[in-house]
């Protein structure tokens, strides 16, 4: 039993390790982001009270009989109200003392007098207080799983006019707090619909798991549940790559966690190592970190160099002499990412093969020579693509003093400096021969082979953020394993813009089935 309880203990930090997946990927929301959502949100919440549907309200009373309807909201005024985060998966939704204005139509019955019109009433004091929880849900999708909602009403006045307007001031009483009773009544279904229905379809806007380009796809699947805390909003995501050909691979995670301590922005994304280092992991599996030159597309002067260099190997082919170059240049290993603060790199070890191409003949090989490079990356924004741009010469950036330059642009990370060597793996004499292509082949690298690599990542990928929500004012941060992006957010779209574009479309029985009855003209309904 102490035997079993022994092993129990040194298996805990093993199993509370499988249990918490680092992320390589994590957004902070911080309450200047959440200001801004209450802004667009209110306007939202305005639209849908607007659109709030009422009961036909009937009765009577002694010789009094009413039939209210047709009832619509005329204005509104949510002066006072305010958004806030609520641990440990809550945003509260609470306004003050606002008001409603209603506009609907009456028809009145007393004794032998009949009258229909219009009624203007206004509903004061009206407070509203709404929690949404926040939750991922089977796919790995941000999702407002429930919803609880509490509204009440102060005051209630209505204003008659007409010949029978002393009456109905008398009788309004019965009117006015029906009338009060069916509008809060309506207010929180109003809004469940537009929290569990409407702004759920515009979380299905946010990619979770989505093709980037022909080779690889990108799994923002969330990790686990939201984490709020007072003034800040997290959410954490695999934010794996994989290769198209084999979808279910799962890359382990041994990267730092990223750590955001920042508030001063709206929003922070932060990227692991892990995040690019399944990137060039996913392309190396998918083989297409392969690139050939051959005859006119192998520079001139590297083809001089070349033929001179391997003149004896070349001369002993003379039927041969003259038939054009292949370069091979074919990555051997998954190249790797490494963030510092001063900078970010990626490594790469390649294989280069140089081979005569004779016509109609088998191609003769010159030599195979091994390639190492540390490439420095600029990661960067543009719109909400996060795209890394690589390069081979030697320019940098480090903190200022280190190097006498000034800062980079801030939506930049840092350079490292680049690293560039060749050698052969067949013996140290040959590769000692070799060294003076190491400049050449450098040249060709930075003009020929990095522009094709930038080419083919232009497009950059999403960051998972809704449709019609873009990043202004962004600053790219370096630290020890990740990196960080700050930056403000702003509506492209507005809430409503969005949501109607994906709105389903109701069928006819169910829109036949939702709209307010006419009302009768004839008394004898009453």
């Amino acid at each position: 039993m102490a035997a079993g309880g022994c092993l129990l203990l040194l298996l805990l930090p093993s199993l509370v390790t499988a249990s918490h997946s680092s992320p390589g990927c994590k957004i902070r929301i911080t309450s200047k982001g959440l200001d801004l959502v209450k802004q667009e949100g209110l306007r939202f919440v305005e639209q849908e009270l607007q659109n709030i549907t009422v009961s036909d309200l009937h009765g009577n009373e002694g010789q009094f009989q009413y039939n209210i309807s047709q009832v619509k909201v005329t204005d509104l005024q949510l002066a006072f109200s305010d958004l806030n985060f609520q641990p440990q998966q809550h945003l509260v939704f609470n306004i003050n003392n606002a008001s409603i204005s209603l506009r609907f139509r009456r028809q009145l019955l007393y004794w032998f007098f009949y009258d229909i019109g219009s009624i203007n009433a206004s509903a004061d004091g009206v407070h509203i207080y709404t929690v949404l929880q926040l939750a991922k849900d089977e796919a790995g999708r941000l999702k407002i799983s429930n919803m609880t909602c509490n509204a009440s009403i102060a005051r209630m006045h209505a204003g008659f006019s007409g010949t029978l307007r002393k009456v109905y001031e008398f009788l309004s009483t019965f009117i006015v707090t029906g009338m009060r009773f069916l509008l809060s009544q309506q207010i929180c279904p109003s809004l469940e619909h537009a929290s569990l229905v409407l702004l759920n379809s515009l979380l299905d806007t946010v990619p979770v798991r989505n093709y980037v380009d022909e080779h690889i796809g990108i799994d923002y699947s969330l990790l686990r549940d939201p984490s709020i805390s007072t003034d800040t909003l997290e959410l954490d995501f695999k934010g794996m790559f994989f290769p198209r050909l084999r979808e279910d691979q799962e890359l382990e995670n041994h990267a730092v966690e990223p750590v955001i301590k920042e508030t001063e922005r709206m929003v922070y994304v932060a990227f692991s190592e892990y995040f690019f280092d399944s990137a060039m992991q996913s392309y190396f599996q998918a083989g297409v970190l392969t690139i050939e030159l051959q005859g006119e597309k192998v520079p001139k002067d590297l083809e001089v160099l070349l033929r001179a260099t391997f003149f004896g190997t070349i001369f002993m082919l003379s039927p041969s002499v003259d038939a054009p170059l292949r370069l091979v240049l074919q990555v051997s290993a998954p190249p790797r990412c490494i963030i510092k603060p001063s900078g970010t790199s990626v490594s790469v070890s390649a294989f280069l093969n140089i081979s005569l191409v004779p016509p109609d003949r088998p191609p003769v090989q010159l030599s195979s020579m091994s390639m190492e490079a540390k490439l420095s990356a600029k990661v960067f924004l543009q719109g909400k693509a996060l795209r890394v741009q690589l390069d081979i010469r030697r320019y940098g950036w480090c903190p200022m003093g280190a190097w006498g330059e000034s800062p980079p642009h801030p939506t930049h990370s840092c350079f490292l400096l680049s690293r560039f060597r060749i050698y052969s793996k067949q013996s140290a004499l040959e590769s000692l021969a070799l060294f003076s292509l190491q400049a050449p082949l450098k040249t060709l690298l930075q003009l020929t082979i990095m522009p094709i690599i930038n080419e083919r990542t232009k497009k950059g990928v999403q960051i998972p953020l809704p449709e019609g929500m873009d990043f202004t004012r962004e600053v790219v941060t370096n630290h020890a394993g990740f990196l960080t992006v700050g930056a403000d957010l702003h509506f492209a779209k507005g809430l409503r813009e969005v949501i109607e574009k994906y709105r389903p479309v109701p069928t006819a029985a169910a829109y036949s089935s939702s709209q307010p009855a006419e009302p009768s003209l004839d008394p004898s309904s009453l």
